[in-house]
């Protein structure tokens, strides 16, 4: 009988001894798989291919609210779109289109003057949080940056000294000295379009109008190309001896420019913009620089 006992003693104490070193067992594996994931787990969970978006202390849109400050990269060289002022103050359309958003989003517009060349790169280094300086939309703009609806349609005219009447179209570049603003749609027009439609002409690239202008009056170039809202205040203050000429060779449109991958900041400046032009503030702005309504859409 003690034998039995003692026996079946033995037996209990083995089985409670196995059944403790199991649990400390399953304890110690399920802390291991709350730590870290399995290297077989982590290896077959799928890489993520989209990319990164706005999120938490990333949203861009929030920190532009929280800091009270919009960002505005632009040219300030290019009256009467963004100029300065004789106060020293950067002006003009998109100066005004800026003050106005940054307004809608509850803060202040903060400008940031360079070549228009530096602009994209600027943004694209989150030095800026938009460009506000008629950045032309096109195909290969929106492979680097995001843009919001239009904000202005502008016609581009040939330009040429007003003695000049051997250049009256683009087929008459041949051959000819022709200034173009560097880094601009318009360049990229001239290089990969008219180019090889007309043959070879030399083209030479400025960081501002004004110079281009100056060359063009004294005779150092054969003509430009340009929109005539962005001539006649530089022509009127410096009584250039220019003109254009011949029907508008092409017409562009300007977006507000934004980092890729932005999708709520660049949605609360789509909507600034579009409550803009529905309560007539948009047509206000424009006829005070350019002395007309916007034309009907």
């Amino acid at each position: 009988m003690l034998k039995k006992t003692k026996s079946s003693l033995i037996l209990s104490l083995s089985v409670i001894l196995l059944l403790t070193v199991a649990l400390v067992g399953c304890g110690n594996k399920n802390n291991n798989d709350q730590g870290a994931p399995s290297s077989d787990a982590a290896s077959s969970a799928p890489a993520s291919s989209a990319p990164a978006t706005e999120s938490g202390a990333d949203n861009l849109l929030a920190q532009v609210k929280s800091s009270g400050v919009l960002k505005v990269g632009l040219m300030g060289t290019y009256a009467p779109y963004n100029f300065l002022n004789d106060n020293k103050e950067i002006d003009g359309f998109d100066a005004d289109i800026a003050k106005e958003i940054a307004k809608r989003l509850g803060v202040k517009a903060e400008f940031a003057a360079q070549d228009f060349s530096g602009l994209i790169p600027s943004l694209q280094a989150s030095k800026i949080d938009t460009i506000i300086s008629q950045v032309t939309i096109t195909d290969e703009r929106k492979q680097q940056i995001d843009f919001t609806q239009p904000y202005i349609t502008n016609e581009v005219k040939v330009i040429v000294a007003q003695d000049n009447d051997s250049i009256t179209k683009l087929e008459d570049f041949k051959g000819k000295n022709i200034g173009v603003g560097l880094g601009t749609n318009d360049e990229t027009y001239l290089r990969n379009e008219v180019l090889p439609k007309v043959g070879k002409f030399t083209i030479k690239t400025y960081d501002d109008v004004i110079t281009s202008l100056q060359d063009l009056d004294a005779g150092r170039i054969d003509a430009t190309i340009n929109n005539l809202y962005a001539l006649k205040p530089i022509v009127d203050k410096n009584g250039f001896k220019i003109k254009a000429v011949g029907e508008a060779i092409k017409s562009d449109q300007a977006g507000v420019a934004v980092r890729k991958n932005n999708p709520e900041f660049l949605a609360a400046l789509d909507q600034a913009l579009t409550d803009m032009k529905a309560d007539k503030t948009y047509d206000t702005i424009f006829k005070k620089w350019f002395g007309e309504a916007p034309a009907a859409k």
